[in-house]
């Protein structure tokens, strides 16, 4: 017997969508085919025509640029939520950043300005647009964001964003336990290795990519539209009694060591 979820009269904002390869496009899909009504928000005019691309054949859509980190922007664009929807059911959090300069040597060598940009970014903008839609939000509703294992072990060349993901991970609990009361729940996902376009920031990913399905339960990395329909239970009712969580949907890659191979 297989479940459907129907998201028909829900209304989402997804934050931080770039191409087709981003894990907030895998997640604005499973919610679109739901039938939830999604505004999205993109970072700077050289994203908006592949946004535009993306959700020209799905009707109940809207875009607006914003920059997460502005005061400003994030005012108009939640503002704009309040236009098109009234209420805000669901919000999705797909945003994250570290200046190259801080992914190519040792973490040791971090700069107090790169350490901001990508706590800023990467973790605080979470907090900035949970404040935003708490009031949007009178009858409960979920909200999500994405994370990594490098908040919980080193990886090598990962460095800041290792703290930042630290960070958001400890956000998404105390954001759970503020919003608890109003019945909003606050969840991040923990995606093993992804080729999306942040990926390629990080100095010998491909080499990172092929180790995680050598090493993962299942002899694979995990796919973005697995991380979608993950974030789709997150964003359901069926979820309704999860909060403050970090769910991992990475093929049980951080359940291992090293994996015993024949040769063993």
């Amino acid at each position: 017997m297989s479940v459907t979820i129907d998201l028909s009269g829900k209304t989402a904002l997804v934050m931080g969508v770039a191409n087709a390869r981003s894990l907030g496009w895998a997640i604005a899909e499973q919610l679109l085919q739901a039938g939830c009504r999604v505004g999205f928000s993109y970072q700077g005019e050289r994203l908006k025509g592949e946004l535009e691309k993306l959700t020209k054949d799905w009707p109940n859509t809207w875009i607006q640029q914003a920059d997460a980190t502005s005061e400003e922007d994030m005012d108009a664009l939640f503002a704009r939520v309040k236009d098109e929807f009234s209420e805000l059911h669901l919000l999705v959090h797909s945003i994250g950043f570290a200046p190259r300069t801080a992914m190519d040597g040792r973490f040791i060598d971090t700069t107090a300005d790169d350490w901001n940009t990508a706590l800023n970014v990467s973790a605080y903008t979470l907090v900035a647009a949970a404040r935003r839609a708490e009031p949007l939000m009178p009858d409960g509703g979920s909200i999500i964001s994405l994370t990594y294992h490098a908040s919980q072990q080193v990886v090598p060349r990962y460095n800041v964003m290792g703290v930042a993901k630290a960070a958001l991970e400890a956000a998404t609990r105390y954001l759970a336990a503020d919003l608890g009361e109003r019945e909003i729940r606050v969840n991040t996902i923990s995606a093993g290795p992804m080729r999306t376009i942040a990926a390629r920031s990080i100095p010998h990913f491909g080499k990172l990519y092929n180790k995680g399905a050598m090493n993962a339960a299942f002899g694979r990395n995990a796919t973005s539209e697995e991380v979608g329909k993950l974030a789709l239970f997150l964003l359901s009712d069926l979820s309704s009694g999860i909060t403050g969580q970090t769910i991992y949907v990475d093929a049980g890659l951080s359940i291992m060591t090293v994996k015993e191979t024949a040769e063993d």
